[in-house]
Parts: structure tokens; sequence; C-alpha cells
């Protein structure tokens, strides 16, 4: 595989979210080699999950993790546009929603990155109803190959409170991330949102609680998580009351 993607991260995150970023990255290297496929998600648009999945797969591949993301955000993905991605060879991208409809082979849409061992498969054609796409089985066979060609398969997927996308690619993940963003996201919308995750069968491995205003924040570490294995993961926020 020869192709390269070319784009750029955020450059020099503030210390407190980069290290944000590093704990919740080792406290996932604990979790076992048998959690490998892991879901990246939210109640509600715009808390950041994109962002927290992106550089969540830098900071594993940086550390010498054979790590892939894919964005599975079929209906309203916008991380190739905002992050400038582009094929160093001039070529067409292709995407997620292209391969699974059957448009591209997967060695069209899956690319290397200049960020140590991680690759990446975007998504850069929205469509109006990705359902039937991730409902059949080559959804399901694509992320079982990834496992088993990299230590970590992160998926950026849709909104839990928007459509029931996400429900579906949680039955087919070894557990799932939700992003909260702090002061705004309801504790109702949370506790739906964790009851979706059960009803999918997928182990919630955590709360990353996100955008925390540190100004108004009595401490900067913090309990989130929830227990996992006998073990608490995540401790690395800040907020003494939300």
């Amino acid at each position: 595989m020869d192709n390269m993607m070319e784009f750029g991260l955020t450059p020099q995150l503030p210390y407190s979210v980069e290290e944000a970023i590093n704990r919740l990255r080792i406290n996932i290297s604990f979790l076992g080699s048998d959690v490998r496929k892991i879901m990246i998600i939210s109640s509600e648009p715009n808390e950041g999950k994109s962002f927290v999945a992106l550089n969540l797969w830098n900071q594993m591949a940086e550390a010498g993790e054979k790590t892939l993301l894919i964005d599975a955000d079929m209906r309203n993905s916008n991380m190739h546009v905002k992050y400038d991605m582009k094929r160093n060879d001039g070529k067409e991208m292709k995407g997620t929603s292209h391969y699974l409809a059957g448009n591209a082979e997967l060695d069209e849409v899956l690319v290397h990155t200049k960020y140590g061992k991680g690759d990446l498969i975007p998504n850069v054609e929205n469509i109006i109803n990705p359902s039937m796409l991730l409902e059949s089985p080559k959804f399901a066979e694509l992320l079982d190959s990834m496992a088993e060609r990299y230590r970590y398969v992160f998926i950026d997927a849709p909104p839990l409170g928007l459509v029931s996308d996400a429900e579906r690619i949680g039955n087919m993940c070894d557990g799932a991330i939700l992003c909260v963003r702090s002061g705004i996201t309801a504790k109702g919308v949370v506790r739906e949102s964790v009851r979706q995750l059960e009803r999918a069968g997928c182990p919630l491995l955590g709360i990353v609680l996100n955008r925390v205003n540190e100004s108004k924040s009595g401490y900067y570490h913090g309990y989130y998580g929830k227990k996992y294995g006998g073990h608490y993961y995540g401790k690395y926020y800040g907020s003494n009351d939300k």
C-alpha cells in the first residue's frame, strides 16, 4: 500500500489538554489485549468527540502502537475538511462510505499518515441514510479484519442522540468512550446514552468530560470513569460538580 495522506492536527495543544489525552491513552492500555475496537461517541453534536478521537489516535500511534482511525460518521462528517486531508499522490480521496457501498477497494481508502504507526480511513462523502451500510456484513468484517491487523481500531461514530447508527456500531465494538461537554450536556442525556450503549451490548469504558473551563474548576484532576475489570479509568479532567 503506497498511498499516503497529509494533514495537520491542531498544533501545540495546551499542556493540560495534551496531558489529558496522554492519560486517557495510558488508561486504555490497561484495559487488556481483548479491547481493540473502541468507539468514540457523544450524546449530541459539538461535544468534541472527533477532536478526542483524532488526538487519541495520534498519541497512540506516536507511542508505537499500530493504530487505525475509522471515520464512521457518514451522515455529517467534516473531519477531512477541517484538517485539510489530502492524498499526496494527487488521486481522488475515497473513504468509508465509498468502501461500504462497493465503490472503492480497501487499499484505496486505507491510507498511511506521517504520525507514527497511525493509519486512517476517512469519510469524504456524507450520505443521507448510511444505516443499510452499517448493517451490512461488510462493515462488521471490516472492523474484525482491522482488529487483527492493528492493536487499536478507533471508530469515530455519530452522536447517540441523533440516530441509531452509533448503537449499530457499538454492537460490533469492544467498548465505547463517551465524550460529554462540560456544563452543556444534561445529566439525563448522559444517562440515556449509557442506557443506549447497554442496550447495544457495548461496554462503557469511560467518560471524557470535554471543554472544561479550568478557571472555574477547583482542581484539575477528578474522577470520571466507569468501573471496568476492577479498576477506575480516566482520572484526568477537572470539575467540582459537573
